[in-house]
């Protein structure tokens, strides 16, 4: 597994989810029970991760979209 993105925004990783997932690559959404519990003040960065195969495919798909990580 590699982290694909990092992020304290809520939207950008729902839209990245929902575009590599809609490109086939699977997503695991990693720190997001972490970041509810610190009571969203964004101390804690969320991560998507992805297997090491997808990993440069997904970067370029999201650079693609406008979403630098």
């Amino acid at each position: 597994m590699k982290e694909l993105l990092r992020s304290n925004d809520p939207v950008t990783l729902s839209i990245a989810t929902s575009i590599l997932r809609g490109e086939g690559i699977e997503v695991f959404h990693l720190d997001q029970h972490a970041s509810i519990l610190e009571g969203s003040i964004g101390a804690i960065q969320q991560r998507l991760m992805v297997a090491d195969r997808d990993h440069f495919r997904g970067k370029a798909i999201l650079r693609d979209h406008g979403i630098e990580s």
